[in-house]
């Protein structure tokens, strides 16, 4: 069959959308990339926030229209399938099949059967480690589905209890990225900081990018998704010590004042993240430290919200992402009814961004006249564009780099810093 693959959410999504491509290539399959040439379409939807539910729903509606006039085996899968599913099948009858949370093999066998619906336990992690890759990066799910008890997340009713992979596993799926040409690996879950618990007995990130960090090759692995209130000192120091591991902190502090993380189901108070984020600091002055934070949420008072911009001019986070409350049902917090309006919420938010800004970018001027290691990634006119270790691909910011040799793509060159902006940098070669 000529199958198409639309992607919606979180990184996650595009391990998982990749190693299906494997799998159904491996099986006879073609995978196409005009809808126009495709026997059957695949849409992987998020069902997190309302922005990303509405994403998915207009996506489907738009696939559906399309479908009028084209002839093609219409399957939706994913989160917002095993959250919504039989409403989701009533509403929108013109989909052909639904398929919750299941694993690339098993979305794979229901499509080559025409299973129309199919909605089961969560099964979040898998066994295969055969990947397709098509760039310069590559996400690698290590575990997924969570046990912790944020009051604004519904994560844990749609995808389970937390799960990880095995280290073997991830280890050959990361050895053929690398064999294949991918430089950098980025480690996703829920909360990348639980890795092993439920295998191994104890938490084993460190473990884990020792064995990465061991695997020979030209490339770097990045870490996202580190829960701020279970990062420690073996974490701390796996991450700023191995060769191999970029020193780059994902951790979504969610909020600066105490009130709020107390309503959030959040343990670390913002005096004891200040302190874990000194000692990062303390330990690699250039550690790039990403947050995010939600504004709006039920309950925030005006002092709240100052507390959080205090937060943030002290922890003075390399980047940082901002995000309006919403109300997810089934959680705790949405139960909580001194709601923020949203107009209160849109000018805190407005106003954070302005904040950050300059942070942002007083944090990357020290950087000029510096020389970073940066993965070139492609080229425009007489540019090459990269990313250093600041820099998470599409949630962070590039590096642009004056033409003035050429050079191999993608690789990792040396680059002066010369400017920089907001989010952005300018370089040039070394």
């Amino acid at each position: 069959m000529r199958i198409g693959l639309k992607i919606l959410g979180c990184p996650k999504n595009e391990a998982d959308c990749d190693v299906l491509e494997a799998i159904l290539r491996s099986r006879g399959h073609q995978i196409v990339r005009n809808v126009d040439q495709a026997e059957v379409v695949i849409i992987d939807t998020c069902g997190f926030i309302e922005s990303a539910k509405r994403e998915s729903i207009d996506e489907i509606i738009d696939f559906v229209n399309y479908k009028k006039d084209h002839s093609f085996f219409l399957c939706v899968k994913g989160c917002l399938v095993q959250r919504y599913g039989d409403i989701l099948r009533s509403e929108i009858p013109e989909v052909d099949a639904w398929y919750g949370v299941l694993s690339p093999l098993q979305i794979a066998e229901a499509i080559e059967k025409r299973v129309r619906f199919l909605i089961a336990e969560p099964q979040t992690v898998y066994g295969e480690s055969i990947r397709s890759c098509r760039g310069s990066f590559a996400y690698v799910k290590i575990a997924d589905g969570c046990n912790r008890s944020c009051t604004f997340c519904a994560i844990p009713s749609f995808k389970g209890k937390f799960r990880s992979r095995n280290v073997e596993v991830i280890e050959t799926e990361v050895r053929n990225l690398v064999h294949n040409g991918v430089r950098e690996i980025i480690l996703v879950a829920q909360d990348t900081t639980a890795y092993g618990l439920d295998l191994y007995g104890k938490p084993s990130l460190p473990y884990l990018l020792e064995k990465l960090s061991s695997i020979e090759g030209e490339f770097r692995v990045r870490v996202m998704y580190l829960h701020p209130d279970h990062i420690d000192d073996g974490i701390v120091q796996a991450i700023l010590s191995l060769e191999k591991i970029l020193p780059y902190f994902d951790m979504p502090v969610q909020h600066g004042s105490d009130e709020i993380l107390k309503r959030m189901g959040r343990i670390r108070t913002s005096d004891e993240l200040l302190e874990l984020i000194g000692k990062i600091k303390q330990a690699n002055a250039d550690a790039a430290i990403r947050t995010s934070v939600i504004v709006g949420f039920p309950g925030e008072t005006d002092e709240d919200f100052e507390r959080l911009l205090s937060f943030l001019k002290k922890a003075r986070f390399d980047r940082v992402g901002s995000f309006i409350y919403s109300d997810e049902e089934g959680t705790a917090a949405s139960l909580i009814e001194q709601k923020v309006p949203v107009e209160v919420a849109t000018e805190r938010y407005e106003e954070l961004l302005i904040l950050q800004g300059q942070i942002a970018y007083e944090s990357l001027s020290r950087l000029i006249g510096r020389t970073l290691n940066v993965l070139v990634e492609g080229s425009q006119r007489n540019k090459y564009i990269g990313r250093s270790h600041f820099d998470a691909p599409e949630i962070d910011g590039n590096v642009f780099i004056k033409k003035t040799q050429k050079i191999s793509l993608p690789a990792y060159h040396k680059v002066k810093i010369t400017n920089v902006s907001e989010y952005d940098m300018e370089g040039v070669l070394e």
